[in-house]
């Protein structure tokens, strides 16, 4: 039977500590073959990306960017997530594409901060006050239900916005005063120029970088780069795809083996905190073997419920 799951429906039955064991049990099979395709039409696109994990399955994700239906009052992104059996590689079902998107955003940055940030982390900043802020707020407070988070973004009108639909959030006026505050920055912006600076970065912070997914994007600088120990999601999926290390990577301003882990050296202790004043680094690059993951998840949690 092949299961069709909606946003509300799906959402109902996960929970953020139950993505992020799904998460780390998944890194426990075979590494991911992951493939991307793209086909334009003007400004139109369609992005499939697509994952197959031995012993969990197959899915593809399919987004289709269409920028002008903002004049129609549409969501520009939308598309859909088809689920294979690993076994015979039939339909085992259809997820709804937001609801995966949210949830595997949020719970990769989360299943890092676990593991990098200091468990007494108390003041989170977020970086960026569109719908991934939204989520972050929610994934970070279930693993840190004591902390206070802060929000900046470059228009104050949409720090208003986040702080008003999630309670207990406050503005930063300035973004380098928070910085140097906070025991976590989370940052998801469309930041082409770095915007933190390894200057600002204090003993023991953990710095979650999630915003750049293109060459030519970036969030953090080289001297933030230089002053963390750097860690992935995925090796594969970051270093030669994604401009935050791409571009110091080509620059010379680091090496590959700045990046000290992935997820799949979880098993073997690597990817984890060494000191309470060590400053951790982490890239979420949201691979597609993640949305499987993150798919197989929502599913199991729907088939249980």
């Amino acid at each position: 039977m092949v299961e069709i799951i909606g946003f509300a429906e799906g959402e109902a039955r996960m929970s953020w500590p139950g993505l992020c064991a799904a998460l780390e049990a998944g890194h426990s099979l075979p590494r991911a073959e992951v493939a991307d395709s793209f086909l334009y039409r003007g400004d139109d696109t369609l992005l499939s990306r697509a994952a197959w994990i031995d012993g969990m399955g197959l899915a593809v994700k399919s987004a289709t960017i269409f920028p002008g239906n903002a004049g129609r009052d549409l969501p520009a992104v939308n598309g859909g997530v088809s689920l294979y059996s690993d076994r015979d590689g039939t339909l085992d079902a259809i997820i709804d594409f937001h609801l995966v998107t949210k949830w595997k955003t949020a719970g990769d940055s989360l299943l890092a901060a676990t593991r990098l940030a200091r468990p007494d982390s108390r003041r989170i900043l977020i970086v960026g006050a569109g719908n991934v802020a939204q989520s972050l707020h929610a994934a970070y407070s279930s693993a840190f239900p004591e902390a206070e988070f802060t929000v900046w973004n470059r228009s104050r009108a949409g720090a208003e916005r986040l702080a008003a639909a999630s309670p207990g959030v406050t503005i930063a006026e300035d973004l380098e005063t928070a910085v140097r505050a906070a025991d976590i920055v989370t940052s998801a912006t469309m930041a082409t120029e770095p915007l933190i600076r390894g200057a600002w970065l204090q003993p023991g912070q953990h710095v979650d970088l999630i915003g750049a997914f293109r060459p030519d994007m970036r969030e953090a600088d080289d001297a933030a780069l230089q002053k963390a120990r750097v860690f992935v999601d995925s090796r594969d999926t970051t270093l030669d795809h994604i401009g935050e290390l791409k571009i110091p990577l080509a620059a010379g301003a680091i090496g590959r083996d700045t990046v000290l882990a992935d997820y799949y050296d979880l098993p073997s202790g690597g990817f984890a905190r060494q000191s309470d004043d060590e400053i951790t680094l982490f890239k979420n690059g949201g691979g597609a073997h993640l949305d499987l993951m993150t798919s197989r998840y929502i599913l199991d949690a729907w088939r249980t419920a």
